[in-house]
């Protein structure tokens, strides 16, 4: 069982700015920034990703690009 930290007051002001999301990836932003989450929250490596929120490379490689895009012009 995952423990979800984004409840729905909280998602109803998120969803609003975040991109509209693009092509088969863009399916489960929520849980996309759950995963982001938990990756903080717990200082795992990307591969300990419990299998429940998907396959950590996929997603890893989903943050990783999501990183470069949004953060380019701050490095």
């Amino acid at each position: 069982m995952l423990r979800m930290v984004i409840d729905n007051k909280m998602w109803d002001k998120l969803r609003l700015l975040l991109p509209k999301p693009k092509g088969r990836h863009g399916n489960n932003e929520r849980l996309f920034l759950e995963v982001v989450c938990w990756i903080i929250r717990t200082g795992a490596p990307w591969r300990d990703l419990p299998r429940d929120y998907g396959n950590w490379k996929s997603i890893y490689n989903r943050y990783s690009r999501w990183v470069k895009k949004t953060f380019s012009g701050y490095f």
